[in-house]
């Protein structure tokens, strides 16, 4: 079709030749009666190995996009959103009753020799396989702040989080449920008007997509171009505070999460975040700027805003197909090179060029040929912050630990009275993170250790901290940690060194202009 041969076009660096066709199923097959085409004799050695790459990647996309991006997860359901915040408020409280009955009843089981059940998540009988379920079922009804933080452990490394905990919040991560059609409407004339479908051909009222804060509609503007509308779930921006201090509540009396993972700062940051996150207006400024941002670059592409369909709690932008990064992990090892040094050479960009980052982590934010999704978790960073970061940074990649020390109590990580023990932790920490910066050689990010490094070092900065950290620094090492983690999941193995160096220098150069031009001018 039309639109195969444009998505393979534009998703693959050689385009099929007119001597192959796209089958029903999505593969690229060989006509062989064709005059152009290939001989059943001459056709293994006749295709040349760049063709048989794009060939894959044309085929993985197809499939991820028939199966994978236009459909919902099995579990999704229809089922209203709680809107208000004593109907959140009961079903928080359900759920902690639930999983109190829930540990009773495993008990029993247990007590009479019963055998536990196949799947069984843990020894402790809070986490038993009902139980999980109870929690799954909760945050994919209530979806808002509480199943955004039940995304956010799924996408912890396994070394950091229990796996078979991790395991709850994975379902919970891939299960959101969606809303209603009336529920849907509602919301859309509050923010558009009442004829808001006159803008549009065609729209589904059904979703394709369900996260944590909202749903995804598939329309088409009056001029043929496809859109992705994103519609937020009623009540879930007013009861982000009630929200997460319920779901907080019910985890620590139930669950075994690591210790200082959600401690009160960075809870407050957390809810800071999340209101940025509902803002779909300040969302649609944030994908406009970066997508002016990366306007030249070759790899990376935005969507367009379409700002008649946009609003408060709607956001349209152009509906864009490709392979999930979670697709790629067959792709060839210098396919897959490719892609993590580009995201992690993008992550310091964002940081050091643009002092403005795009701080979600999950791998849903990023498809192959590598296109940017979800811009709600954008913020920018102060040029005092990023002055001294970079040195800190720059300092673990040549193995300067005074350095560090000294930048990071500029930075405030340190008050400068904190116990030996903790200073050498915090510096240690930061060497770790600098070690795919300080050779010349690819760094093997499949085979490193640094999240069981650091996390050694963990009880020993949470017992002797004095000061939390930064304010900036939540949302920052979250990124980072996330893009070490997508190059972790992908087996990249890239020579970080140059990437960064490029980086600093430039960043030195643009500081020596400013302070030669603030001279001029004094």
């Amino acid at each position: 079709s039309t639109t195969s041969s444009l998505m393979i076009a534009a998703y693959t660096s050689t385009p099929p030749p007119p001597c192959w066709r796209l089958t029903r199923s999505g593969a690229l097959c060989p006509l062989l009666n064709h005059p152009s085409g290939p001989s059943k004799v001459t056709l293994i050695s006749s295709v040349h190995k760049s063709f048989e790459k794009s060939l894959k990647l044309a085929n993985l996309i197809v499939k991820t996009i028939t199966f994978s991006f236009l459909q919902l997860s099995d579990r999704a359901r229809e089922r209203k959103v709680p809107a208000t915040r004593i109907s959140r408020l009961v079903n928080f409280g359900g759920l902690a009753v639930g999983l109190g009955l829930g540990a009773i009843a495993e008990v029993a089981k247990q007590s009479i020799g019963a055998k536990r059940a196949e799947g069984a998540l843990l020894d402790s009988p809070l986490l038993s396989e009902a139980n999980a379920e109870r929690i799954v079922n909760t945050l994919c009804k209530v979806r808002g702040a509480a199943l955004k933080i039940g995304q956010m452990l799924s996408m912890q490394d396994n070394s950091f989080i229990n796996p078979q905990l991790q395991k709850i919040f994975e379902r919970v991560r891939q299960s959101a449920d969606f809303m209603p059609a009336w529920q849907m409407n509602k919301v859309l004339e509050e923010e558009l008007g009442a004829g808001w479908r006159k803008q549009l051909s065609s729209f589904e009222d059904k979703p394709f997509a369900a996260a944590s804060i909202g749903q995804v509609h598939h329309g088409m503007l009056q001029d043929g171009r496809e859109v992705a509308m994103k519609i937020q779930y009623p009540g879930v921006a007013e009861s982000i505070h009630s929200d997460i201090n319920n779901l907080m509540s019910v985890l620590k009396m139930s669950l075994v999460l690591p210790e200082g993972l959600f401690a009160d700062s960075s809870l407050e940051v957390l809810q800071r975040e999340l209101a940025w996150e509902c803002d779909y207006k300040r969302e649609a400024e944030s994908a406009k700027h970066f997508k002016s941002l990366l306007a030249d670059d070759p790899f990376f592409h935005v969507p367009f805003v379409v700002d008649e369909l946009s609003g408060r709690r709607v956001l349209a932008m152009e509906l864009v197909s490709g392979v999930p990064l979670d697709s790629c992990v067959d792709l060839d090892q210098e396919t897959r090179n490719q892609i993590c040094f580009n995201i992690l050479q993008l992550c310091l960009r964002e940081l050091f060029e643009f002092r403005f980052m795009q701080t979600d982590p999950n791998w849903a934010n990023f498809f192959y040929n590598i296109i940017l999704l979800d811009f709600g978790a954008c913020r920018d960073y102060p040029e005092a912050f990023t002055d001294d970061y970079v040195q800190v940074v720059h300092a673990a990649s040549i193995g300067d630990r005074e350095t560090v020390l000294e930048k990071s109590k500029d930075l405030k990580f340190l008050t400068g009275f904190e116990a030996k023990a903790f200073q050498d932790a915090h510096v240690e920490a930061v060497m770790i993170l600098g070690e795919a910066f300080a050779n010349s050689d690819p760094f093997d990010f499949g085979t490193q250790s640094t999240t069981q490094r650091i996390q050694s070092l963990i009880p020993v900065m949470l017992r002797h901290r004095l000061t939390p950290p930064p304010e900036e620094t939540y949302s920052l090492h979250r990124k980072m940690a996330g893009s070490f983690l997508i190059c972790s999941k992908l087996g990249a193995k890239i020579a970080c060194k140059d990437m960064f160096l490029d980086i600093y220098n430039s960043y030195q150069q643009r500081r020596l202009e400013k302070e030669k031009a603030a001279q001029i001018q004094g």
